[in-house]
């Protein structure tokens, strides 16, 4: 297991310089998108025209190449590893998984139905509350590596967590998606959601798991840590923010007439973060589990995997929708919210056995 710590290491050279700062490209790309929509409005329009169950080809490849380098990182057979310490899997996946999705639409829809009834309409409510929704049921898979490393979390535990959120994530996410956004009244096109899952999870997955053997096997262990992986860092960061250039492209009349909005959807977006860390932080603690361990679960539940949220937000409501809208929003509160977690975690370090 010593190679996850390496995978650690590179992860934060690699990704420290765009995480610390993805706020700020994030806001270049809100800026870009909006101004490439207004301007050159014939190009989100060609790209629409490429879809399959309502799957934006475009969008699908520049997600495979944000996902693909993350996959790569996974060792399943470090799994094996995680019954030596169940606690803290359990601490992860109850809280991703039986709490995460269903606080998120609670959270959502009291401020988007209740609090802010008077600032947005009915129509776009819903799509906002959808949008949460499908936030909320995908946990973090690859940015937690990051968090991970900034609160000196056990590298090899938390690639075990990771790869068990994905495993859980083929069969979990599409039934709890279905269920919450059912009772909300939103039709969904279950094939399109299945299909997306397909994309987004089970192709690259399989694809990072396949590539990942078949380099070893060829070139060793050493050749893959050290030249392989680095080889995509550079695409995946490229491959997030075309992804957000072009939403937002599709995202300009929104963003211009209703610029509160973003304000608005960051609100309970920030509320949940805050909430499902400390649930699982304070769980982790009640069971007197290590700093290394409890860091990185509270981590996981609190930031999200938006790549899929983002890619199923366009495949079941469109890139113009407010669903999309708020996946992106999403993206844009994370980093410094997740920022001020690491601090808290760090500062709390004393509350944990040695």
């Amino acid at each position: 297991m010593c190679d996850a710590k390496d995978f650690m290491k590179k992860d934060n050279e690699a990704l420290g310089f765009f995480s610390k700062y993805l706020t700020v490209w994030v806001s270049l790309c809100i800026v870009a998108g909006v101004i490439l929509g207004q301007v050159l409005p014939i190009i989100p329009e060609t790209l629409s025209r490429f879809e399959y169950e309502k799957v934006s080809i475009p969008v699908a490849i520049l997600v495979w190449l944000m996902i693909y380098p993350m996959m790569l990182k996974i060792d399943f057979s470090s799994i094996v590893n995680a019954s030596k310490k169940p606690k803290g899997l359990i601490v992860t996946c109850a809280t991703n998984w039986l709490i995460k999705p269903f606080t998120m639409y609670f959270i959502a829809a009291f401020f988007f139905y209740v609090v802010f009834k008077m600032l947005i309409p009915a129509d776009l409510a819903k799509d906002y509350l959808a949008g949460a929704v499908l936030l909320g049921a995908a946990p973090c898979t690859a940015m937690v590596f990051v968090w991970s490393h900034l609160t000196k979390g056990d590298a090899a535990y938390t690639l075990v967590q990771v790869a068990v959120n994905d495993l859980i994530l083929l069969v979990a996410f599409t039934p709890i998606v279905a269920f919450l956004l059912g009772i909300s009244n939103v039709k969904i096109p279950y094939n399109t959601l299945f299909l997306s899952v397909v994309l987004f999870v089970v192709i690259p997955l399989a694809g990072g798991y396949l590539s990942r053997k078949f380099v070893i096997n060829r070139k060793g262990q050493d050749y893959f840590d050290n030249v392989f992986i680095k080889k995509f860092d550079n695409i995946t960061i490229i491959g997030l923010l075309l992804t957000l250039i072009i939403i937002f492209s599709f995202q300009g009349e929104i963003i211009i007439n209703n610029p509160l909005h973003i304000v608005l959807i960051a609100i309970p977006l920030t509320i949940q973060t805050f909430l499902i860390f400390f649930i699982s932080y304070g769980w982790a603690k009640v069971w007197k589990l290590k700093h290394e361990i409890a860091a990185p679960a509270g981590m996981i539940g609190a930031s999200n995997f938006f790549e899929l949220a983002v890619a199923v937000a366009i495949s079941l409501f469109g890139l113009e929708s407010g669903a999309a809208l708020v996946t992106v929003v999403g993206v844009l509160v994370e980093v410094p919210v997740m920022l001020a977690l690491v601090k808290i975690a760090n500062k709390t370090k004393h509350w944990f056995p040695a």
